[in-house]
């Protein structure tokens, strides 16, 4: 594929094919194979990469071990490693433009949500923990055992961490998993997904930059069952954190259990209600309702893909959510005037379609979509899909679709509406709409999810917590909970009487 002269990613990608990048440098793989990029607008071929085979794995994490044991990160004075971490930051910013463009063209995304959302928010995240790096404080206890003691606490970095990051959100993937672990002064084997590996690489380069010194961090592109499935099961990996399907999480418990008994943290799956109480402000909640399962083309873990509508505003809701839905602008993410980009793949698009034809035969009643929108037969898009009265035993309201599929659902008052919201196998976040404190309050402690939004929807910020109940996964990311899964709490007593 032709890359427009004029765009900023330009330079980046004329540099082929993509290398793994291992110990510091940019290295090919041992079996020399490489895997194909391709635009999802489009269809056509956007780069080639070295694919990382469980060999390269090998060598990504004997270099992680050896940057580790040396303590050549490690043991730098805390500022110097704030000071690194808060470089990249900067530098994500003034690369930003950049980001955005690979972003869109690899995955698919909207170019204004990648650079007002995606590159914004990866660089705040390094600079957030960049600032833990300097208050990583152990605590002393008071002991009543008879003589005297001294008893402390100090917190060190786990050691090698191996990081399995998905393609829906690449760049803020990334940030969210390597930032934390280098505050906390652990060295990094980054796995990429195969289908949008190249901010992961550029982000490579911007840690060289930053002088983050060689084998601290690790880049190696390749496939889930192979690549994945090493660093998984790799008995010198002392942490491997994940964020993918809850099918693919479980393989790697396993597998981290078998091996080593490594700590495992896993951000999972999700089946979201986002509800709509008939005393909620109707336009926010609608445009909630809209943003909570179309953003990011519904690619979203916490994506509100059932919405819980009660029944006295059930029809009002819907019609003005179908006109929301009408007008959306659907085309390739690197033009600026679309809202809704493609799917990542052609087997994505295949998946999002057959849960369509699914749900038609099942019984639901489709007001809106149901296939790939007129004109772009090119590349992998889907219509925005609106599905009414839907029953909870439908496979659409119980499996996660991970796509623009929403599942609209009656409901009569609260007791009746926790119970069918809470009837799922995930419990990632709910959405809650109304404007009745008390109810809000009451439906947020009962609702089993690890984030009650209350009249927004899709907020994250670097401090907030971010995980799940349930088989939506394992651990908390982001604000200070991620530290707890990137170091080993030691305790030392000392007698000193």
């Amino acid at each position: 594929m032709a890359i427009a002269e004029d765009l900023e990613v330009a330079r980046f990608l004329k540099d082929q094919p993509k290398k793994l990048f291992i110990g510091g440098r940019w290295v090919e793989s041992a079996s020399g194979r490489q895997f194909g990029v391709e635009n999802p607008a489009t269809g056509e071929s956007l780069a080639a990469v070295a694919e990382a085979g469980a060999e390269d794995v090998d060598r990504a994490v004997a270099a992680a071990r050896r940057s580790f044991d040396s303590g050549v990160w490690r043991d730098l004075p805390p500022a110097e490693r704030a000071r690194a971490l808060w470089k990249v930051g900067d530098m994500i910013e003034e690369r930003a433009t950049e980001f955005a463009q690979l972003e869109t063209l690899d995955n698919g995304m909207p170019i204004n949500d990648a650079l007002l959302f995606h590159a914004p928010l990866a660089a705040a995240t390094f600079r957030y923990y960049a600032g833990w790096v300097t208050k990583l404080d152990g605590a002393t206890q008071q002991v009543s055992l008879p003589g005297r003691y001294l008893s402390y606490t100090l917190r060190e970095p786990v050691g090698v961490v191996g990081q399995i990051i998905p393609w829906n959100f690449p760049l803020l993937m990334a940030a969210w998993k390597v930032a934390p672990a280098l505050a906390c002064g652990n060295s990094v084997v980054l796995k990429p997904s195969e289908e949008t590996p190249l901010s992961a690489l550029l982000l490579a380069e911007l840690l060289q930059e930053a002088e983050v010194p060689d084998g601290v961090v690790n880049v190696v592109p390749g496939r889930g069952e192979i690549a994945g499935a090493r660093l998984a099961a790799h008995p010198d990996v002392d942490k491997v954190a994940f964020t993918g399907s809850t099918e693919v999480g479980k393989l790697i418990a396993r597998a981290s259990a078998d091996s080593n008994l490594k700590r495992v943290s896993l951000e999972l799956g999700g089946k979201s209600p986002n509800i709509v109480f008939a005393d909620a402000d109707l336009t926010r909640a609608v445009s909630g309702a809209f943003f909570g399962i179309f953003f990011n083309q519904g690619q979203v873990c916490s994506a509100g893909s059932r919405l819980f509508v009660q029944k006295k505003v059930y029809d009002e809701t819907l019609d003005e959510l179908l006109k929301t839905v009408k007008e959306t602008r659907i085309g390739p993410g690197i033009d600026p005037v679309t809202q809704m980009g493609p799917l990542v793949s052609k087997a994505q698009q295949e998946r999002v379609l057959g849960y369509i034809t699914l749900g038609n035969k099942e019984g639901a009643r489709m007001l809106s979509g149901g296939g790939r929108p007129a004109g772009l037969e090119e590349g992998y898009f889907v219509e925005p899909t609106v599905f009414a009265d839907v029953d909870g035993r439908m496979t659409i309201a119980r499996e996660e679709i991970f796509g623009p599929v929403l599942s609209a659902i009656p409901f009569d008052d609260e007791d009746d509406l926790v119970a069918k919201a809470n009837s799922t196998i995930y419990g990632l976040v709910a959405g809650v709409w109304t404007s009745d404190v008390a109810r809000a309050h009451r439906v947020a402690h009962a609702l089993k999810a690890g984030t009650v939004y209350v009249n927004c929807y899709h907020i994250v910020d670097p401090v907030t917590p971010w995980g799940g109940y349930k088989q939506s996964g394992w651990g908390r990311e982001l604000g200070p909970y991620a530290l707890d899964l990137y170091t080993e709490l030691k305790n030392v007593i000392v007698d000193i009487s």
